[in-house]
């Protein structure tokens, strides 16, 4: 497998994390840099370690991710976006402007966008792909790409407002009932 099929396959794994991120810092817009930064650290660095376990547990619990991944995102992720509209919906500005990232629910959301790196580590098994070059291949590109979507995402939080909070909880329900099929 060459190095560009691998950032492909970093790029399309980083999908569902650059949607979270952008939806995650349009809504916290309270965060330090550091927080800001924590965002493409973790999703990076999830995507980088599923499919080294994938590579190295895919036997044991292949068939069990391939076939509970997208419901268990969908759950994870629709249960997070859904409390995000409810909360956008209200007139609770007070909180509203106090409103943080949790380390909670940045490493849920972090484990259920990788949900499906894991699933690549056991076809790099199969196909004798080296797990030790392209993992972290992935997880750098899956940390650029982050940091490119908390950009975006306080961008268009400072344009969308109070709007932003709804807008973030549909991505990440979108994103969950996309992770079903």
């Amino acid at each position: 497998m060459t190095i560009y099929e691998i950032i492909l396959i970093g790029i399309a794994l980083s999908m569902d994390a650059f949607a979270v991120c952008i939806a995650g810092s349009m809504v916290y817009t309270n965060m330090t840099g550091a927080r800001k930064l924590s965002m493409p650290v973790a999703f990076g660095l999830f995507q980088g370690l599923m499919p080294i376990l994938g590579y190295y547990l895919g036997s044991l619990f292949s068939s069990f991710i391939q076939q509970w991944s997208g419901p268990i995102s969908l759950i994870i992720l629709g249960i997070i976006g859904i409390n995000m509209i409810r909360e956008g919906l209200s007139d609770d500005d007070e909180a509203a402007e106090t409103k943080k990232m949790t380390f909670t629910v940045l490493i849920v959301q972090a484990i259920a966008t990788s949900i499906d790196a894991f699933a690549v580590g056991v076809s790099f098994a199969a196909s004798g792909a080296d797990i030790w070059f392209s993992s972290p291949i992935i997880a750098v590109t899956t940390f650029v790409l982050s940091i490119i979507a908390v950009f975006l995402g306080v961008k268009a939080g400072e344009k969308l407002g109070s709007k932003a909070e709804i807008l973030g909880g549909i991505i990440l329900v979108v994103i969950g009932i996309k992770a079903l099929f």
